[in-house]
């Protein structure tokens, strides 16, 4: 590592800032676009924008790649952005975009998980304090009812653990198995790759055309849509990228700290209202993540592309 990544610069703590802001946001517009579209079709707009964004990138990258390392990428660009952006909105609809935020913080507990459990991963025995507490915060969210009860259980909690487990399998998939490929060229390749089945989806199977007809409040709820695929994935990976060159893993994991902040604030100013059970769940899953972040040595620099690219990403 060279001075300049021992003290980030102000560049990157620039990076890092707007960076929060964009993954932050992703959930308050997921809530926005749920509106006027259902969450099929915000799932699939999101990642058809992303992908045409992402086209002219991945076409001049994937000249020299072989079919072994396509396969993978497909496979990237289903965990890594095609199913969450599909969980995230199903959850959304009866999840308080806040609390999904939180849950969000969830994915490098299960990048560590996946890749001790499939790839023979070591994990330090204090890193293990770190994950209990963060699924105690699960504990807590999924028994505190959508009104802040605790005790009733909000099945759509599991829609985005589910998403997270996908960002975490995609972790190690790129980590493991395309350790060779840039992780630019990862992200817009296996994005890309997403886009006939998004407009398959989008196009074929939804009623998106006659919705997009119902007003100037329908077109700016597909505004929104459109910003979570092409800022939150094309621009802020590009972002992102930059922010890997100028400093290190560590720096840039930082953001998973701040996102959540970011997407608490937006649903208060939304009128979200937080009970001390929802609270205690999301301030325990950041401190787990906090630790055992802090308590794992993991080379993450090239797979933390594809969870921050998809939170939207990342969503």
């Amino acid at each position: 590592m060279n001075k300049d990544q021992d003290a980030p610069s102000l560049l990157a703590w620039s990076l890092l800032i707007i960076l929060a802001l964009i993954w932050g946001t992703s959930f308050i517009l997921i809530k926005k676009g749920l509106l006027f579209y259902s969450a099929v079709e915000l799932g699939a707009f999101r990642i058809f924008s992303a992908s045409i964004v992402m086209l002219p990138i991945a076409i001049k990258q994937i000249r020299g790649l072989v079919p072994r390392q396509i396969r993978w990428l497909i496979f990237a660009g289903f965990t890594g952005s095609f199913l969450p952006a599909f969980l995230f909105a199903i959850a959304q609809t009866n999840l308080d975009s806040s609390v999904s935020g939180a849950l969000n913080a969830l994915t490098p507990i299960f990048a560590l998980l996946l890749g001790a459990l499939l790839f023979h991963q070591a994990i330090l025995k204090k890193s293990l304090l770190g994950i209990s507490i963060g699924f105690v915060g699960t504990l807590i969210l999924i028994f505190t009812g959508s009104g802040g009860e605790i005790g009733d259980l909000n099945l759509h909690v599991f829609y985005v653990i589910a998403a997270t487990f996908c960002y975490g399998l995609n972790v190690n998939i790129i980590k493991y198995k395309l350790p060779k490929i840039k992780p630019f060229a990862i992200a817009s390749i296996s994005i890309s790759f997403m886009m006939p089945i998004s407009a398959t989806v989008l196009f074929g199977f939804t009623p998106f055309y006659q919705h997009v007809q119902e007003g100037n409040d329908a077109l700016i709820a597909l505004g929104y849509i459109a910003l979570l695929g092409v800022v939150g994935t094309g621009f802020a990976l590009i972002l992102f990228n930059k922010l890997v060159q100028l400093t290190n893993p560590i720096f840039t994991s930082t953001v998973t700290y701040v996102i959540p902040i970011v997407a608490l604030f937006w649903g208060i100013i939304d009128g979200e209202k937080l009970l001390i059970g929802q609270i205690i769940g999301m301030l325990a899953i950041i401190m787990g993540v906090f630790i055992a972040n802090r308590k794992t040595k993991v080379n993450i620099s090239n797979a933390q592309v594809a969870v921050n690219s998809s939170s939207s990403k990342n969503v």
